[in-house]
């Protein structure tokens, strides 16, 4: 399939405030992204030839912000929307290996339908972890490390070498990735044994690392996740914005290179895998 061709829809209800940076990202690599109204899927309060199909996208997203102002937990509203008439579509949308990419309350809403942490095939019918609110109990908006932790599962970070460390801003206030007490580690051995993590907060010297590096307080310092599959991937950090070098905080003292930002490597990744499986 060609690039021009791959048809990405960036979800999103009312709270969403990352479409349009979301948007570009994939319409500057050459794809051919659509801003996507859940009515439209839902077939509520629309034209006829304004309601679509999930079928009718090689990539969805859902992109971050505030969601329904993020009441009862971030995400969970959105969640319960899709839930509501797509389930089974949404399922077998997965299961055909379709990419679902969820950055900060879209990684949110993807922990709230059972997608993640995915560690088995089918998604679970209720959420079996959670992105809680941040040890420092306060939204925190800064730049953040990221090493890349994937042996090449996850389909969103292919183009990324392992042990890359990458700079990519997290602005949350819910970020603490958290499993059941009892089965902590048993989530955090299948996610090893899987290679679902993909990445992790570090220090400036690549090392794992609390406050102020992990902003959050998130266990064992994971910044995102992928399914089983390596299709369905969710993270806290933003990287549709370092998609260019002068995104950079510090791009006066690195100089701007071949422009290329740390994040725009993600949504080339997942553009050159469905030019390829589809």
């Amino acid at each position: 399939m060609k690039i021009k061709d791959i048809k990405v829809g960036v979800l999103r209800i009312e709270g969403t405030n990352c479409e349009q940076e979301s948007y570009d990202a994939f319409k500057r690599l050459g794809a051919n992204p659509e801003f996507l109204h859940l009515k439209q899927l839902l077939d509520i309060d629309c034209n006829e030839d304004e309601k679509r199909d999930v079928f009718d996208y090689q990539c969805l997203m859902i992109p971050g912000g505030f969601s329904a102002g993020d009441y009862i937990r971030a995400g969970a509203i959105f969640a319960a929307r899709i839930k509501s008439k797509l389930q089974k579509k949404l399922t077998e949308f997965v299961k055909r290996e379709y990419p679902i990419l969820g950055i900060c309350n879209g990684f949110q809403v993807l922990i709230e339908l059972g997608l993640l942490p995915g560690v088995n095939d089918a998604a679970s019918s209720s959420p079996e972890a959670c992105l809680y609110l941040n040890d420092s109990n306060r939204f925190e908006c800064r730049p953040t490390l990221l090493k890349h932790e994937s042996n090449g599962k996850c389909i969103f970070t292919s183009k990324i070498p392992k042990n890359d460390i990458r700079l990519i801003p997290s602005a949350h206030a819910e970020g603490k990735l958290l499993f059941p007490i009892e089965r902590q580690e048993e989530y955090l051995k299948k996610l090893e044994e899987n290679d679902q993590i993909v990445f992790r907060y570090v220090d400036s010297d690549g090392n794992y690392a609390g406050y102020p590096w992990n902003p959050n307080g998130s266990i064992s310092n994971i910044a995102g996740i992928c399914n089983n599959h390596g299709t369905v991937f969710g993270m806290m950090p933003h990287p549709e914005r370092t998609f260019y070098k002068h995104q950079h905080p510090d791009w006066t003292k690195t100089g701007l290179g071949n422009l290329m930002g740390d994040g725009q490597a993600i949504f080339e990744s997942v553009l050159d895998y469905i030019s390829k499986r589809f």
